[in-house]
């Protein structure tokens, strides 16, 4: 089992891109980074290497990259 940290993204609409997400926790500080992370195949989600910034992540979905793990909810739902 990993220790990395969990952070809850909240967001209002039914899903949101993947590079906008990573930008949207604080886990990088912009669009280059992100697609840098993405296109190496560091982001996972729920399991699955993903290299696309425009996929699109529905809350309950689980994003893994070095050292963060993100968990996407509903905006009002996080604990």
């Amino acid at each position: 089992m990993t220790s990395e940290p969990v952070i809850e993204v909240p967001i209002h609409d039914d899903a949101i891109r993947l590079g906008q997400l990573l930008k949207l926790s604080g886990v990088v500080e912009d669009g280059a980074e992100a697609r840098e992370l993405i296109q190496t195949g560091r982001v996972s989600v729920d399991g699955e290497v993903e290299t696309r910034r425009a996929h699109q992540v529905a809350p309950g979905s689980r994003v893994e990259l070095p050292g963060v793990v993100l968990t996407v909810v509903h905006a009002g739902t996080e604990s």
